[in-house]
């Protein structure tokens, strides 16, 4: 057995920043790369600030040191998440609570090494912060991955009790506000899942909705034009309004009106499928449910081939649970920071197995390279439906970062070789 012998905690920096989502529903006006007004979510000290991380360094018994790094949303403090992150403060909790409980455990266990980060309290008894078990969970699944000589897609695979998958799980750009130049280059490089778009005010959106069915048409447009030349290529849109769409219409959400729009909104981008995350924000879990489901159920009613994802209210294993169980959503987004430790997010992935719920592996653009690299194996050994490219907002460094950590996984095992020359994928024998 490989033991781990020390537990260190270094501040480091994220791939984005904190923003405070309710100041920029609330109206603050963009300043160059900031924001305009006063801060409103507690622990925000101007509506945009640099984001944090910490990253965690395992030193094993035989010398090799296991990463991992933790990372919060950029909308942190927001739709029930834990408060906004801050390095500094919990810096002495991973090398305090944290490296007590793990200084000296095995570290091939990862699947008990990680449910015990569940368990461990600060010093004033409370749970640790999302951030922080995300964190200490990635540098688990790397040490036992170093000790056991072994992909981290098979170490959670024997965890999880999954089947990974034989083939990249399909990533999901994003584009930032540069929804348009970014889109562009997704399609170009022929990205299964696109733009994101962010939408996030009625400015953006237009104000009964216009600028995104326009939009929509825009880029159904240019994927004909700058899709890949000579492949099948058909991505999926996924367009994320951030509850703006229910500023715009309001309750109730079965109002032919609201079918109607969402009629434009499947004719602009036809001949490609369309997924839209968070058409509205309840203001709590129980009311975000009840609206999505009367909204998916009126989408089918009236035979509108859009599909909902929910995102606003479902960030821990628990609420995942509740949109699945209540039929709610078409997609479940997993924000993995969200979820704390990396076997979590496998978790709520695999509870969509055997339903109408697809899972998307998401996250955030403020997470980090290592972040990222652990995700896309909970992506692989889980097959979710796709995977979020990330972090920043860049959009090219996020997917190559998703993209080549699975591909040199499938490399590893055995199951799979990047594209030839002709553009076909060719497995191993």
């Amino acid at each position: 057995m490989t033991t781990i012998e020390t537990v260190r905690a270094v501040p480091g920096a994220s791939g984005f920043f904190f923003d405070d989502q309710r100041a920029i529903k609330r109206g603050a006006e963009r300043d160059g790369a900031a924001y305009r007004g006063d801060p409103v979510t507690p622990g925000f000290d101007r509506v945009r600030q640099a984001g944090e991380a910490i990253s965690v360094l395992l030193e094993l018994g035989d010398g090799t040191v296991a990463t991992g790094d933790c990372a919060a949303v950029q909308y942190s403090g927001a739709g029930g998440r834990d408060p906004l992150f801050r390095a500094a403060e919990f810096l002495p909790v991973v090398e305090g609570p944290v490296a007590d409980a793990l200084v000296g455990r095995p570290a091939e266990r990862f699947a008990e090494n990680a449910a015990l980060t569940e368990e461990i309290r600060t010093a004033s008894g409370d749970p640790l912060h999302t951030a922080i078990r995300y964190g200490v969970s990635q540098a688990l699944l790397d040490a036992a991955a170093k000790a056991r000589r072994a992909t981290k897609t098979d170490v959670l695979a024997d965890a999880l009790g999954t089947d990974p998958a034989d083939r990249p799980v399909p990533v999901f750009g994003q584009s930032g506000d540069a929804r348009r130049d970014n889109a562009e280059k997704m399609l170009l490089k022929g990205v299964p899942v696109l733009p994101h778009g962010l939408f996030n005010s009625v400015e953006k959106v237009g104000e009964s909705g216009e600028r995104l069915v326009e939009y929509l048409d825009w880029l159904a447009d240019r994927t004909a034009e700058l899709g890949p030349a000579g492949a099948d290529y058909s991505p999926r849109f996924h367009v994320d309004v951030y509850g703006v769409l229910g500023e715009i219409f309001e309750a109730p959400y079965d109002r032919p009106e609201v079918a109607d729009y969402f009629a434009d909104l499947r004719a602009a981008a036809d001949p490609y499928p369309l997924q839209v995350e968070g058409p509205m924000d309840e203001g709590g879990r129980e009311e975000q449910i009840y609206a999505m489901a009367e909204l998916r159920d009126a989408l089918a009613d009236a035979g509108v081939g859009v599909d909902l994802v929910a995102d606003e209210w479902c960030n821990t294993f628990d609420d995942v649970t509740a949109f699945v169980d209540a039929g709610a959503a078409d997609v479940v987004q997993v924000k993995t920071p969200d979820l704390g430790g990396v076997h979590r997010s496998g978790e709520a992935v695999r509870y969509c197995e055997g339903t109408d719920t697809r899972a998307y592996l998401g996250g955030t653009c403020n997470e980090t390279a290592e972040s990222a690299r652990a995700c896309a194996h909970v992506a692989l050994a889980t097959d979710a439906a796709q995977v979020l490219a990330k972090p920043g907002m860049g959009f090219d460094e996020g997917y190559m970062i998703v993209e080549n950590e699975m591909r040199r996984a499938l490399a590893r095992r055995g199951d799979w070789r990047a594209p030839v020359a002709n553009g076909e994928a060719v497995a191993d024998d």
